[in-house]
């Protein structure tokens, strides 16, 4: 089966618009796509339910003065760890669905971060960051008492 630009369904409620859509990244499980968007006039990070082919509500991951960039999705989606900026600086912000809000993961932090990707289970962030003066890789444990994001039913085993 091929696939052409005529094939593609555009509109507000698709996921295609005639507006710039970028940077997707795909939920663990495969069935939510987060992407960057200006279909609504500015940039915006959406989520989409490749399931029920529809967009997901996510109250106050977008404002109007900031931009977000650069997602990355745990397994089910319940997390989005993504690129914003905080007083005119790139931080590295989380997003959990379940408690519908953001919270910036590096408010603090010394050098230019890019590139986010959060672990399949939502406890780890790995990005890049420039506070050496070159760009190096950091691991950020948000902690051994973060609520998992992991299939039901799976068992998790805790490294001593």
């Amino acid at each position: 089966m091929s696939c052409n630009a005529a094939d593609i369904p555009l509109g507000v409620s698709s996921l295609n618009s005639r507006y710039a859509e970028e940077q997707p990244a795909l939920s663990g499980n495969g069935r939510f796509l987060a992407f960057v968007s200006n279909r609504n006039g500015s940039q915006q990070l959406l989520v989409y339910d490749l399931e029920t082919q529809s967009f997901i509500p996510t109250p106050r991951l977008n404002r109007r003065e900031t931009v977000a960039e650069s997602p990355s999705l745990s397994y089910t989606g319940r997390y989005i760890c993504y690129l914003t900026s905080n007083q005119g600086r790139p931080v590295i912000a989380l997003y959990d669905r379940a408690m519908q809000q953001s919270q910036i993961l590096t408010p603090s932090y010394g050098g230019w971060v890019r590139n986010p990707y959060i672990s399949p289970d939502g406890r780890y962030v790995v990005f890049e960051s420039a506070s050496r003066g070159q760009w190096d890789i950091e691991v950020l444990d948000r902690g051994p008492t973060v609520e998992l994001d992991i299939p039901n039913g799976a068992t998790v085993t805790v490294p001593q």
